[in-house]
């Protein structure tokens, strides 16, 4: 059993080799890493660094998606609560986008208290993500688009933790602003 610091370190580790050289979508093609550092963080400041596994989860949310990372292989290295976690919030990439999110907003009031944690956290970062200065056209529809969507996700998580429901509504808010 890893201690709670390198339970952490250890996941972000995993998850900046796994996805080393992506680049999130968008204008500022930041690396991706930067996205998953900021779940994590949201996390940790969420809970008050008092759950390392969900921090750890937040680190690796995206693994089973996007990279060849299995759900053993995260049960094995870090722990059964963390592979479980990520299991939750991994969308199966072989449906279509449109399928993918209609099951997002049917499947997030059934969702662990964690992973519905996780889920908020990561729809705060991905709204974030999106505004833009002076946004383009397509950037504008885009930002509106998965506000919208996020929105019907997150209603569904909501209740867990009153600091990351107020982060998301503030980058909602912020978003719309620039709509």
């Amino acid at each position: 059993m890893l201690s709670p610091i390198r339970l952490v370190s250890e996941a972000a580790e995993l998850a900046a080799h796994r996805h080393n050289g992506l680049a999130r979508k968008g204008r500022s093609s930041d690396p991706y890493i930067n996205h998953l550092a900021e779940v994590a963080n949201l996390l940790a400041t969420a809970t008050d660094g008092a759950d390392a596994e969900l921090v750890a989860a937040g680190w690796l949310h995206d693994t089973i998606e996007d990279t060849d990372t299995t759900r053993e292989e995260l049960a094995q290295r870090f722990s059964e609560r963390v592979a479980s976690l990520v299991v939750e919030c991994t969308d199966d990439m072989s449906l279509p986008k449109a399928e993918r999110r209609r099951l997002q907003v049917l499947e997030a009031p059934k969702k662990s208290p964690g992973a519905k944690l996780i889920k908020i956290a990561d729809k705060i970062s991905n709204t974030a993500a999106r505004i833009q200065t002076d946004p383009s056209a397509e950037e504008r529809e885009d930002l509106a688009d998965y506000v919208e969507w996020a929105t019907q996700v997150v209603a569904g998580c909501r209740g867990g933790n009153p600091w990351l429901d107020e982060k998301f509504d503030a980058a909602v808010k912020a978003a719309r602003a620039v709509l």
